[in-house]
């Protein structure tokens, strides 16, 4: 058990994802997929605060009907977790989330609050966990809350929990706009299944693109295998995307199965002025910017 007497409240922020690339290159015996990503975290982000609760109970609070408050949630889950490794299970806590990033986005938003929590708790204990093992801990939890943890820019393979760091994105602004419908992630997968995929994303172009700094490189290669799928949704996606384009995005794109698209764009008013025009179309539109590395 650790030594250590937990700080709180604490309090700490859980930045969204964006998928630069997707490619799913096989189907494994689990069930699962091997997947091939160059992952971004952006400053798009809840806010979390974690307090003591004496009946020994952890559950979250977000005020939005459709976020669960017990082990559905995946920042519960990782409390527990954390709670488990240290020692100290059964103390009670509340975590209350100020949700931001929208939910059924493909943008990681259950997985950043999860990892919001390992890296708050981490903290409130005195650090007795490496980042190492806050990862492992992590994937125990979600295939995307390694990545979340440590954050940046990255290539994420296997279930998305083997990351290796990659030169940083170069300077741009995102502007993320979301239709008003979620896609269910294990749907799409299904339907990928069935599909017969022919085109991939060029990740080692993207890689070279990112070694040298080269945003129009980057922004020509973008691609996300699940914008084939057969799905009448994916109508609305490329709508979505043309609009980007239309106001001067070097690049748009689905981030993971959606549905949440972004732009990339060179400078902060040609974003928002994009913001402002999709604004009129789009219930949530946002603009943001990359953030580094936060392990």
């Amino acid at each position: 058990m650790s030594d250590q007497a937990p700080a709180f409240p604490i309090t700490e922020k859980a930045y969204a994802k964006l998928n630069i690339s997707l490619d799913v290159t096989a189907r494994r015996a689990d069930g699962y997929h091997d997947m091939l990503m160059i992952m971004q975290t952006v400053s798009l982000c809840d806010e979390l605060t974690i307090t003591p609760e004496s009946d020994g109970n952890v559950f979250a609070a977000s005020g939005l009907p459709y976020v669960p408050g017990d082990k559905r949630n995946l920042a519960v889950r990782a409390a527990l977790k954390y709670l488990e490794l240290v020692g100290d299970e059964g103390r009670g806590m509340k975590i209350a989330l100020r949700k931001r990033i929208p939910v059924g986005a493909g943008m990681a938003g259950g997985s950043a609050d999860a990892a919001a929590v390992l890296r708050a708790l981490n903290r409130a204990y005195g650090e007795p966990l490496t980042a190492e093992e806050l990862c492992a801990a992590g994937q125990t939890v979600g295939s995307d809350v390694a990545f979340c943890l440590r954050g940046g820019t990255a290539l994420a393979s296997g279930r998305g929990e083997i990351l290796t760091p990659l030169a940083a994105l170069p300077d741009c602004r995102f502007v993320i706009c979301k239709p008003d419908f979620s896609i269910s992630t294990p749907e799409l997968f299904k339907k990928l299944d069935e599909s017969r995929t022919s085109c991939h994303p060029d990740t080692d172009g993207l890689l070279a693109a990112l070694g040298r700094g080269d945003l129009d490189g980057i922004c020509r290669r973008m691609y996300n295998v699940f914008e084939d799928v057969p799905d009448r949704r994916m109508r609305t996606i490329r709508a979505a995307k043309g609009a980007l384009l239309d106001c001067g995005a070097l690049g748009a794109l689905m981030t993971g199965t959606g549905s949440a698209v972004f732009g990339v764009f060179r400078d902060a008013e040609r974003a928002e002025r994009a913001r402002a025009e999709l604004a009129k179309e789009y219930r949530f539109c946002c603009t943001a910017v990359a953030v580094g590395a936060q392990l």
